[in-house]
């Protein structure tokens, strides 16, 4: 019997006004990119560039992360269905979206607004990646505003119980709602998140954006996909064809970027370069 839990039954609407409504996911999304552009127009201006390139980059910034986002969840998640319903791929309002695909968008959509600006691109992701890291918390603080993603079952005073998840018991013939408190893994990957973008952030501004170039993308890609890697054990699987794997597929999809960025820190000591300001 848990006698220590934190019930959680958050309504993952705001407000409804008829058919429309604005959910809390939502506002934290689009939150990541208010304050990401606040703190990027920051940046720009110690670094003397103007609003329009700025302007510019956000646009690539949102087209890379939604639509790397969803393929990334559609291929990597749920292929077997998408497959056979194409149509279904840009249906982002029907949900479902993948952070690891997001990243692959991100990393795409900045190379292509490199070459349209003629910019370096590692310094555009040693600026970018703190604003990721910012996303990373909005984010997750989202899922747990939606009830989802959340951990296994356990006994930790601190687990919450997601009310508002309803389960179907093959056993009982109907849906039952959820009362095993779980691991709260939003909030771990949250504060992992948001612990990074303070580190990012700081060391930004402690050489005024003059650090080592390759510094600050180097360590995202290695703290972030190796927090994500180990609060994975604590997840319950995302999708059915994870209950067979040694590593779930977030895992997996984890390692490739820890190793990018360990190299990448590698090569960012062992060059010395000092990021160069790119007007």
């Amino acid at each position: 019997m848990h006698f220590q839990v934190i019930p959680w039954d958050i309504n993952p609407e705001i407000f409804r006004i008829g058919s429309f409504a604005i959910r809390w996911y939502g506002l934290l999304f689009a939150s990541s990119f208010f304050f990401g552009y606040i703190i990027m127009r920051r940046i720009f201006k110690n670094e003397g560039l103007k609003d329009d390139v700025l302007d510019r980059l956000t646009v690539y910034m949102a087209i890379g992360t939604i639509l790397g986002a969803r393929l990334g969840h559609c291929f990597f998640y749920e292929w077997g269905y998408y497959r056979e319903n194409l149509s279904e791929i840009l249906m982002i309002w029907h949900g479902g979206l993948a952070s690891h695909g997001a990243a692959v968008g991100i990393l795409a959509s900045l190379w292509l607004f490199a070459r349209k600006e003629k910019k370096d691109y590692i310094w555009i992701l040693d600026r970018i990646v703190i604003t990721v890291a910012l996303s990373g918390f909005f984010i997750r603080t989202g899922n747990l505003m939606n009830s989802e993603i959340y951990g296994v079952e356990t006994t930790v005073p601190w687990g919450f119980v997601f009310l508002n998840n309803n389960v179907f018991s093959a056993e009982l013939g109907k849906v039952i709602q959820e009362n095993a408190p779980k691991h709260p893994t939003q909030i771990y990957e949250a504060l992992a998140y948001l612990a990074i973008f303070i580190l990012l952030y700081r060391l930004y501004w402690v050489k005024k954006g003059e650090h080592y170039q390759g510094l600050l993308i180097s360590l995202f890609l290695i703290l972030v996909f190796t927090a994500r890697f180990f609060i994975e054990f604590l997840k319950e699987d995302q999708v059915a064809f994870e209950a067979t794997m040694k590593f779930n597929m977030g895992q997996l999809l984890s390692i490739p970027f820890v190793a990018i960025g360990v190299w990448g820190l590698y090569r960012t000591f062992r060059a010395k370069k000092r990021a160069v300001i790119k007007k």
